[in-house]
This record gives C-alpha cells, sequence and structure tokens, in this order.
C-alpha cells in the first residue's frame, strides 16, 4: 500500500483546541501556518517574546478538559467550542483575556492557573524548540487501540500530519530522514515522547484510558509520532502520496 497523507490537523493556541485543514502551505523555518501561533501562561510565567518549555503553558497533561476543546479559524478570528462550555469567538491579538477566562473552569484547580494568552515566535511553541512539523501513523494508533482494547481518537495525540499506509511504528525510524509529501519535503528530526494529555478523551476531555501504560507494556517506550522540519517548501493536501524512506 502506497503510503499518503490521510488527514491534517493545526492547533492555533498551544494545547487549546484542534482544527481539521483539507490542505497547507508548508515553509522551511516554520511550523504549519497558525500552528502554536498562540499559547497561555500559567502561574508566574512571563512572555519573554521567545520559545519557552512547555510547562509553563495551559495544556491537556495539567487539565484534561482541555483536550475537548475544538477550533475553526475564520480571518483572525478563532471559534472555540468545547461539550460543556458555550462557544467563544475572539481575535487571538487583542481578546486574549476571553480565551484565559473561558478555559479557566475547565482547568485544574489544583495547578497553576491560566493568566495571559501570549504569542509565540514565527517558529511557533510546538514542545521542542525549533519550527516543527510532528507526523503520525494512523496504523500506529490502531495498534494502540488494539492493545488497549478500543478505537483511539487521532485528537489524542495532537499530531499536524496523519499518514496511512505505513506498518505500525514504523514512522519511529525515520529520524535523520527526509520524506516528501505533496510538492514538500520534510527531515524527520526525533521521535516524539508522550504524556499524560494523551489519556484524555477529546469528546469529554476526562481521561479513560492509560495510554503510556500500554505504549510501555507493548513497545516499553512511551514515544507516539516523531517531529520534522520543513526543508522544502510545497502544499500539501489529503490523499497525497508519502515517500518514505
Amino acid at each position: 500500500m502506497t503510503p499518503t497523507l490521510a488527514q491534517i490537523w493545526r492547533h492555533p493556541v498551544k494545547g487549546v483546541g484542534a482544527e481539521p485543514l483539507e490542505l497547507v502551505d508548508l515553509t522551511p523555518g516554520r511550523p504549519l501556518p497558525l500552528d502554536r501561533a498562540w499559547a497561555i501562561l500559567t502561574g508566574d510565567a512571563q512572555d519573554t517574546g521567545a520559545w519557552q518549555q512547555c510547562r509553563n503553558f495551559a495544556r491537556g497533561c495539567y487539565g484534561p478538559g482541555l483536550m475537548a476543546v475544538t477550533a475553526q479559524c475564520k480571518g483572525n478570528r478563532i471559534t472555540f467550542s468545547h461539550p460543556d462550555l458555550p462557544d467563544l469567538t475572539i481575535d487571538p491579538a487583542t481578546e486574549g483575556a476571553a480565551l484565559v477566562n473561558w478555559i479557566t473552569p475547565i482547568y485544574a484547580p489544583e495547578r497553576p492557573q491560566p493568566t495571559q494568552m501570549i504569542a509565540a515566535p514565527e517558529t511557533g511553541m510546538a514542545d521542542v524548540d525549533y519550527a516543527s512539523v510532528s507526523i503520525m501513523g494512523l496504523s500506529s494508533l490502531r495498534a494502540l487501540g488494539d492493545k488497549i482494547g478500543q478505537p483511539l481518537d487521532a485528537r489524542r495525540f495532537r499530531g499536524n500530519l496523519w499518514v496511512e499506509g505505513l506498518a505500525p511504528f514504523e514512522e519511529l525510524a525515520w529520524p535523520g530522514a527526509t520524506i516528501g509529501i505533496g510538492d514538500a519535503e520534510l527531515t524527520v528530526e526525533e521521535p516524539i515522547t508522550r504524556c499524560r494529555a494523551t489519556e484524555a478523551n477529546p469528546n469529554t476531555g476526562r481521561r479513560d484510558i492509560n495510554t503510556l501504560a500500554a505504549l510501555r507494556d507493548g513497545w516499553d517506550h512511551t514515544h507516539f509520532g516523531v517531529a520534522a522540519r520543513v526543508t522544502k517548501p510545497g502544499r500539501i493536501a489529503a490523499g497525497d502520496k508519502v515517500t518514505a524512506p
């Protein structure tokens, strides 16, 4: 089976909201357009204007309720939805405080609380300190679901590009290789080590599966997907052939 690009996702605010796409233009030295373009600081963390470590932000491993947020971008406005909240539409450049207030009721009260939404640097605010695009395998998702005993929603893993037609966990052998998708090329840097965000059901925002234990038990690691850099620009779309190493 020829590997193909099956799904494209972006997450405009780090840890808050997933949005499906049909096509997107990739640019070297940049993440997907509007992916992790904003982030919400917690506790005493301050805006530095630069990339910061993930522990400074609101995210699903600390507040599983965030995993049920979806997003829809239209122009300079984003609409956020959650099963337990009314929809919220904001301009993130000027109305970030509204999103902070909106997520606070579904955030873990024992954690440092959300305080301020900030703009990410041009390289985005992924969990790695470079402009990354994450690539996942749908066969890996099904294999993990089989191990657990139920199908898994791809949104648990907040990946950008989901590939169909690979062997389970084949993508974990890609670091150092260059892959082609549509007109673009990406160089794979490293596997992604997973956290407890993946335990939360994206439909409810409640933890219901021990994904990390299943990964350790089945494959002796907690890696799922890989982080890559865009090295050749191009438009990619669902259904595009993926040239794997």
